[in-house]
């Protein structure tokens, strides 16, 4: 039996739901980084998203757990595969998630490359950015896409992941211009004035204070924001597929 630590309160993971792993079954979760002042917000979102990628994927067990939720992480014991759910692979994939696993008792565990630097983002988040130009009646081929990023003032993975993103962007997703900008450094999100229609797309793998606050409030009601891109409806399809990609050149039970 699993040693759980103790719940959060008001965190889904407090009633002990989700999905029973069958013995001989591959094993899988999605992690986050959640909000370490409110540990249960993002979790339901995580569990969702889990049972989400596991319909796609029969004789699985896919679960959500987030660093801000101990007890969500200590339910990880004996996982297989873990999916960063961060859009860099910096300090908190490459450091912190590994030291928050090991400290909830989770040991062996591959973690495969994070949300934000899958290949097939850039082709997502151009028709999220698309879909809400349309939505607006704004032509894209006269305004401007802002990619907004977290930003860092001590590492460059966040900006560095958010400008390949914007870069990688297949016909600049149909826009006349793509720029970038910031919630925590400079290019401020706040100090942007697009020239004309713009359309804003939340780099952001979850929904947190920076997609439901700081974001609409920087942006000054330019235009249109799309969800962030972690929560958008092709997601769940690209998890699955980077799930079944590593379980082939990884041990994993039932892979």
């Amino acid at each position: 039996m699993i040693d759980l630590a103790p719940p959060c309160e008001g965190c889904r993971c407090a009633t002990g739901a989700g999905p029973v792993q069958p013995a001989g079954t591959p094993f899988a979760a999605i992690v986050a980084h959640g909000q370490p002042g409110d540990p249960g917000a993002l979790q339901p979102e995580l569990e969702a998203l889990a049972e989400k990628v596991q319909a796609l994927m029969p004789g699985w067990t896919v679960r959500g757990a987030t660093l801000a939720c101990r007890r969500s992480l200590s339910a990880l014991a004996g996982v297989q595969l873990i999916f960063p759910q961060f859009m860099a692979d910096g300090w908190f994939v490459r450091s912190e998630t590994p030291r928050r696993l090991a400290e909830a008792g989770v040991e062996g565990a591959q973690l495969i490359a994070p949300l934000g630097l899958d290949p097939e983002m850039p082709v997502i988040g151009a028709k999220a950015a698309r879909d809400a130009a349309q939505a607006a009646r704004i032509d894209p081929a006269g305004a401007t896409l802002v990619v907004v990023g977290h930003g860092s003032k001590g590492s460059r993975a966040s900006a560095n992941s958010t400008r390949a993103f914007a870069e990688a962007l297949p016909g600049g997703a149909g826009f006349a211009h793509v720029t970038t900008a910031f919630i925590e450094e400079a290019p401020f999100l706040s100090d942007v004035v697009p020239q004309g229609p713009a359309v804003c797309l939340p780099f952001f793998a979850t929904n947190g204070g920076h997609t439901i606050e700081d974001i609409p409030q920087g942006w000054h009601g330019h235009g249109p924001i799309t969800p962030p891109i972690g929560t958008i409806g092709d997601i769940p399809r690209l998890i699955a597929a980077a799930l079944q990609k590593a379980a082939t050149t990884a041990e994993v039970a039932g892979g």
